[in-house]
C-alpha cells in the first residue's frame, strides 16, 4: 500500500503543488479565538533593566506590548496566504519571570469570521519577542527568542484544541 502524499494535506497548495491562497467562502462566519505563548532569554542583569525601567530605548514592555497589537492586525500583509480578518480582540501580556530570565509572552486574538487567527496569534508574540530584542540588545548581544507556538484555539470545524 502506497503512503499517502503529504502535499495532499497541504491546504495552501493546490493539485498541481502550486501555492494557493485557500477559497474559505462557501464557510460560516464562527467566532474564533487563538492564543499563542513565547520566551525571551537574557541575563539577570538585562532583565532588570527591563523591570526597573532603566533600559536605554524607554519602556520595553509597554511597548513590545503595542508592537505585538499592532503585529497582529498586519498580519496579512505578512504572511502570504494569510486571509486578512475583521479582528474584535487582541491581548498582549509580556511577564517577567525571574526564575528563567525570560520574558515570557501570551497573545490572545479574537474574531467572527470564516477562518481562524492562529497565525495572527503568533506573528503578535513574535514581533512583541523582536521588540523585546531590539530595545535591550545594546546591553546584551546573546538574547534569544524561543518557544514560539500556539497553545489554544476554539471555533471552526476542529473545535477546541488545547495544545499546553
Amino acid at each position: 500500500m502506497a503512503a499517502p502524499d503529504p502535499v495532499s494535506k497541504l491546504s495552501h497548495l493546490d493539485e498541481s503543488g502550486k501555492p494557493r491562497m485557500v477559497d474559505v467562502s462557501s464557510k460560516a462566519d464562527t467566532a474564533r479565538e487563538a492564543t499563542a505563548k513565547g520566551s525571551v532569554y537574557m541575563s539577570a542583569e538585562t532583565l532588570a533593566l527591563v523591570t526597573s525601567g532603566k533600559a536605554a530605548k524607554g519602556d520595553v514592555l509597554t511597548t513590545a506590548q503595542i508592537a505585538g497589537i499592532m503585529a497582529a492586525k498586519r498580519t496579512s500583509e505578512l504572511i502570504p496566504m494569510c486571509h486578512p480578518l475583521p479582528l474584535t480582540g487582541i491581548d498582549v501580556s509580556l511577564e517577567p519571570n525571574d526564575s528563567r530570565n525570560t520574558i515570557d509572552i501570551t497573545a490572545t486574538v479574537r474574531t467572527t469570521a470564516k477562518t481562524g487567527v492562529e497565525m495572527e496569534a503568533m506573528t503578535a508574540v513574535t514581533v512583541a519577542a523582536l521588540t523585546v530584542y531590539d530595545m535591550t540588545k545594546a546591553a546584551q548581544k546573546d538574547i534569544r527568542i524561543s518557544d514560539i507556538r500556539l497553545v489554544r484555539k476554539s471555533g471552526g470545524k476542529s473545535g477546541d484544541i488545547v495544545l499546553e
